[in-house]
């Protein structure tokens, strides 16, 4: 009786406190559930964390260690064999001798004509060599750095955790070891229609230049930008491509589309993908312009080289008459084309910032082209 008393009077607090018991109870196991949920993804962020950090330090271990092979294997060897056909083809030796030999035999206009063969022939050479050395190192790094990131691509998609460079590679050796060789294209082919179109530019930026006529620095610095500056503008846009690579016929029918940075190639081989994707790179404004940057630095090098006789010794920089300067110019082709490991020229590139910044995002393959 009394229970049914209490429960008429209570019922209502009852429930209501039922109701508050049973919300809180269910409340708590929600916060419960969203904690331990909060907790999973944290342990699953701090995985993926550790994870893309792995991977990062695993990148640029591999990133170091192309640019590696590039300066201590690929450059060296291609770097001779272009210094031998340069040495071959531009030889001031013989003018150099008809000079000597025909000292009291020649008349005075023979001799100005032999001497202006020899200006030109002088920066002809050291201009190629610096030509020739610069967009070396930009087209073999190019081509490593490419080579690189499929080989990185093709043994992570083949292998749990990173392994070593020659294992797991669906890259045929045979086609890798046919790009690399890509790189004596410029040596073996390209040289002579580089070396007679220098020369033309050379003597154009030259005929106003008398053997009196003193050079300084500021001159020097000019002269040779201006030799540069017309051999690039001359024929077609970019003419100066075709004594780096030729189009092989298989690329022509290739099928090439930029997607999300992505170079994506339908129907190819191995081969002509890591060749379509180098012309790719080459024809870009982006390489253009690490160029037309990498040039001007070495052009600002070689003159800061060519005087340092004159700095060092504590000679006013009056400046040098063209005769005299000559053989310093000629012999500057020599230097540029040392031991690549050796070669501050080569170490200058390599060290420019805004070349070292192209090559990182290329390996990451993110250039927009």
């Amino acid at each position: 009786m009394w229970a049914r008393s209490f429960w008429r009077r209570h019922k209502k607090k009852i429930f209501v406190t039922l109701g508050i018991a049973g919300s809180g109870y269910f409340l708590y196991k929600l916060y419960d559930a969203h904690k331990c949920r909060v907790a999973e993804l944290e342990d699953e962020l701090a995985a993926q964390r550790e994870n893309d950090e792995t991977i990062k330090i695993q990148m640029q271990e591999h990133f170091e260690t192309i640019q590696r092979i590039a300066d201590t294997t690929t450059l060296p060897r291609a770097m001779h064999f272009l210094s031998n056909r340069i040495n071959e083809d531009l030889n001031p030796a013989v003018l150099t001798e008809m000079l000597k030999q025909g000292k009291d035999v020649l008349t005075r206009s023979e001799k100005l004509e032999l001497w202006d063969k020899l200006k030109v022939l002088s920066f002809t050479k050291m201009v190629s060599s610096l030509w020739s050395v610069t967009m070396l190192s930009l087209f073999i790094r190019v081509q490593v750095n490419i080579l690189g990131r499929h080989l990185y691509i093709d043994i992570a998609r083949h292998q749990e955790s990173f392994p070593l460079l020659e294992e797991g590679s669906i890259i045929d050796q045979d086609d890798e070891q046919s790009f690399l060789a890509r790189a004596d294209f410029l040596a073996s082919y390209g040289l002579h229609g580089l070396i007679f179109n220098m020369q033309v530019a050379a003597a154009e930026v030259l005929k106003s230049k008398q053997l009196n006529d003193v050079f300084d620095s500021s001159t020097l610095d000019e002269t040779i930008v201006q030799i540069l500056d017309s051999f690039m503008i001359m024929g077609r846009p970019r003419h100066w491509l075709e004594y780096l690579m030729r189009e092989d016929a298989n690329s022509s029918s290739l099928t090439a589309s930029l997607g999300n940075g992505n170079l994506i190639l339908s129907d190819a081989s191995k081969f002509n993908q890591l060749m379509t994707e180098t012309q790719t790179v080459l024809s870009s404004d982006e390489f253009a312009n690490i160029v037309q940057v990498s040039l001007r630095t070495m052009v600002t090098a070689i003159v800061k080289e060519i005087f340092a006789d004159q700095s060092n010794a504590g000679i006013p920089s009056s400046g040098i008459a063209l005769v005299k300067l000559m053989p310093k110019v000629a012999q500057m082709s020599q230097l540029l084309l040392d031991e690549p490991t050796s070669n501050q020229f080569v170490q200058t590139i390599k060290h420019i910032q805004d070349v070292e910044l192209f090559f990182t995002i290329l390996y990451a393959n993110a250039l927009t082209v």
